[in-house]
């Protein structure tokens, strides 16, 4: 999640306490962005029981506490954040507090290979809007990436970005790992706010590094 600091003295507009706030309060959730995921998964329908989900900038919790109570008890989920969680997770799900890009890969390969990858990352915003949104093409390009990797095939990916002047390119990225991609604004996204929530679907088989992809196991009945 992104950090945003109020300038000249102004009200910070994420700070408000509005309704989704209140709402994921009375729910359990520490945070409003629950609610983003929400209608994400109900509107794409990504999350299903018995998945292994990683979950990329997970902190304070909300999506990985929603996730993991879509996935079920014979589900798996990996929450990373540089932060702490501000909330208990269920047994099928385990945390991780480190950089998510410098792990290495027994780590953040626990439930590997994944179903789902999510990432609500954000990067700290400067007030700058162009700054902003380059570092935040580069999280989630990074996020991709590790998609990429780590993903099925036939695996999904729902990543945050903020709109901008390489938002375009980025989209681009993500049609070469998915065979569909869908941009979704949540309800719950802030009026002021320029994130919008990247979809890929039907994750494509991965070259064997001839030009062709290499054989689906799961489809030879490996």
């Amino acid at each position: 999640m992104s950090r945003h600091a109020a300038k000249g003295g102004k009200a910070n507009p994420y700070q408000k306490n509005d309704a989704f706030t209140q709402r994921a309060k009375k729910a359990g959730y520490p945070a409003r962005s629950v609610f983003k995921l929400e209608e994400i998964d109900k509107r794409a329908q990504i999350l299903k029981a018995g998945q292994n989900v990683l979950d990329l900038g997970a902190s304070p919790g909300s999506w990985a506490m929603y996730a993991a109570s879509k996935i079920g008890k014979a589900g798996r989920l990996l929450a990373v954040d540089l932060s702490p969680l501000q909330t208990m997770l269920p047994v099928n799900a385990e945390f991780i507090q480190g950089d998510a890009f410098a792990l290495d890969d027994e780590k953040l390969a626990r439930f590997a290979p994944y179903d789902v990858v999510l990432s609500d990352m954000a990067p700290a915003t400067s007030g700058t809007p162009m700054q902003d949104q380059a570092r935040s093409v580069d999280l989630f390009l990074r996020a991709l990436a590790v998609a990429e990797k780590y993903t099925k095939p036939g695996g999904s990916f729902i990543g945050k970005i903020f709109m901008g002047e390489d938002f375009p390119s980025a989209r681009a990225e993500v049609r070469k790992v998915f065979e569909k991609e869908r941009l979704i604004r949540p309800e719950s996204v802030r009026s002021v706010s320029f994130e919008i929530f990247v979809v890929g679907t039907g994750r494509r088989v991965p070259d064997d590094g001839t030009g062709r992809r290499a054989p689906d196991p799961e489809s030879e009945g490996a």
